[in-house]
């Protein structure tokens, strides 16, 4: 909801923040309730915030209505992603012969 500067007769500005479709409608002046018009007090200040809450902000409207997993489907702990090393096919057992599970057992590797 987006936040509008409005001024009162008789207490002068404030801001309210108010529905996109009642942008035009006056709002009351939350001194003395009396029913206030918009008005353009100044521009937005959107270039100085930094670059990271402008990205927060444009991920947070691109997900509004459409929200979408930050991990591209993969489930946790799914390997590709941790950096870890992957678990290959070759078992070594404890007196250093080697068993390939899953794999021809013929094969030699290299």
């Amino acid at each position: 909801m987006p936040m509008y500067d409005y001024a009162c007769g008789r207490c002068g500005e404030f801001a309210a923040l108010v529905p996109l479709a009642r942008w035009r409608d006056p709002a009351a002046c939350p001194q003395c309730g009396e029913p206030s018009e918009r008005i353009v007090g100044g521009a937005p200040a959107i270039s100085a915030l930094s670059s990271a809450v402008n990205r927060a902000h444009a991920a947070n409207e691109r997900s509004a209505h459409e929200p979408r997993s930050s991990r591209s489907g993969h489930g946790m702990n799914c390997g590709c992603c941790s950096g870890g090393a992957k678990a290959g096919r070759t078992r070594a057992a404890p007196d250093g012969a080697k068993s390939f599970a899953g794999a021809r057992p013929w094969m030699i590797s290299h």
